[in-house]
């Protein structure tokens, strides 16, 4: 499916809120996604844009499951054979992104959202950039850009990243594709790190028919089926970007990056701008999802690994719970170090029996009650490379940010009845709307 095809199932089946009433870009859509949080929403009418905007459309696992066309318990599995058997996406001449052209770009014609009263000016936060690396090929990875007018904005790249690579690579500037409202595979497959030698569009490709069209100013595909297509150049010249709000829900401070110049804008007829709430559903389960499944890879080569939870309280990014089936004393710390190297943003991980939902926050904390013992169970490692997203790290500036990491071996010393939660059988279902009166 893509974007709008995600959109009009929802609203046949009635999932959909639609919003007919006009409603302001400037904090009143951001407002009312995040009071709508878990609920897919489209805007019909947008003050000074004649473009609707979507949002909360994967804002938790059984979204995006939903987009993808499958079920939350097999989303990592999904993603992790994407990843080992990419597919090369087929090129096609035409795509519907390109219906409409505007040229020269005016970004003021999108309903770009200003999310809080704090942010540094409105902000493209779904845009997905597309680089032609120099040495590497094609990249995609997500990148905030506050605009500084209708043909310039300011670009969040963080150091020793991609694209970061691949603008040093290029020497200092590079043409790049923005896309909003790009197809549900796409969405993923940019969040996720593969090997060098794998562009992203590949796993899209494995997850879902991916066709893309080569760019109109620029020299970068992009999925044909994209709502709207920004196209530019990333300049070696700097300004302000931020404050704005981060995965964590805290506001990131204003840093001097580089500035993006708007050539092209490029959308299907009738478009649909995408807007993705920062430091909420849609944010965070798209950053989560692909650690869960490096995570699982990388643990299931230390010991059995039967699932990762990275938790909504831990911000999708700092905290996983990893469920393993436990054949000697040593897995637990073995699937700590391997969660560890596998997302090295961790700095919380809990691992848990078998017999123990790690989606389940209670669940969790029980095990944590009846199997854990601070004084056996507890791993503290010091001095670690940490999360530029966590605002209690060291930050120096231009260096990796450094922290403490936890880890919590959850899991019961011997899986005997001893451990076992005993849950009450139920009753038969007739029988207990007999009891209610139900029938």
């Amino acid at each position: 499916m893509n974007l709008r095809e995600v959109i009009e199932r929802r609203r046949r089946e009635g999932t959909l809120r639609i919003v007919s009433e006009e409603i302001d870009p400037r904090l009143e859509i951001a407002a009312l996604l995040s009071r709508l949080e878990g609920r897919s929403v489209l805007f019909e009418k947008v003050r000074r844009s004649a473009i609707p905007v979507a949002g909360n459309l994967v804002s938790g696992r059984a979204l995006l499951a939903d987009a993808l066309g499958t079920v939350p318990d097999d989303l990592i599995g999904r993603l992790i054979a994407a990843q080992k058997e990419p597919v090369d996406a087929p090129v096609v001449r035409e795509g519907a992104c390109q219906e409409e052209v505007v040229e020269p770009a005016d970004a003021g014609r999108l309903p770009v959202l200003r999310h809080l009263p704090s942010d540094g000016g409105p902000y493209m936060t779904s845009s997905i950039v597309v680089v032609r690396d120099p040495k590497l090929g094609l990249n995609l990875s997500y990148h905030r850009l506050m605009l500084l007018s209708p043909d310039t904005a300011s670009i969040r790249i963080v150091e020793q990243r991609g694209l970061d690579r691949a603008v040093q690579r290029a020497g200092g500037e590079v043409d790049v594709a923005i896309l909003l409202g790009a197809p549900p595979q796409v969405m993923v497959a940019a969040a996720t790190s593969p090997p060098d030698d794998v562009d992203e569009y590949r796993i899209a490709q494995a997850l879902a028919d991916t066709p893309l069209v080569p760019g109109r100013t620029v020299d970068v595909p992009v999925p044909a089926e994209t709502e709207i297509v920004v196209e530019g150049r990333i300049t070696s010249e700097r300004a302000d970007e931020g404050p704005f709000i981060d995965l964590t829900q805290t506001l990131d401070y204003v840093r001097q990056q580089p500035v993006v110049k708007l050539h092209c804008i490029t959308m299907r007829r009738d478009a649909i701008y995408h807007a993705l709430l920062p430091g909420q559903g849609d944010h965070a389960t798209l950053m989560g999802l692909p650690r869960e499944a490096d995570i699982f890879r990388e643990v299931g080569r230390a010991c059995e690994c039967i699932d990762v939870a990275m938790r909504p309280g831990g911000c999708c990014w700092l905290h996983a719970v990893v469920q393993i089936r436990k054949r000697s004393g040593d897995d637990p710390r073995r699937a700590i170090d391997a969660a560890l190297k596998a997302h090295p943003s961790l700095k919380l991980i809990v691992v848990v029996d078998e017999d123990v939902n790690p989606h389940n926050d209670q669940i969790v904390e029980w095990a944590l009650a009846t199997r854990f013992q601070a004084d056996r169970g507890v791993v503290i490692y010091e001095n670690r490379p940490s999360s530029s997203l966590d605002p209690s790290a060291t930050h120096v500036p231009g260096k990796k940010a450094i922290g403490a990491k936890l880890g919590i071996d959850a899991t019961a010393v011997e899986l005997s009845d001893a451990f076992r939660r005993t849950e009450y059988p139920p009753l038969p279902p007739e029988r207990f709307r007999r009891l209610l009166g139900e029938d």
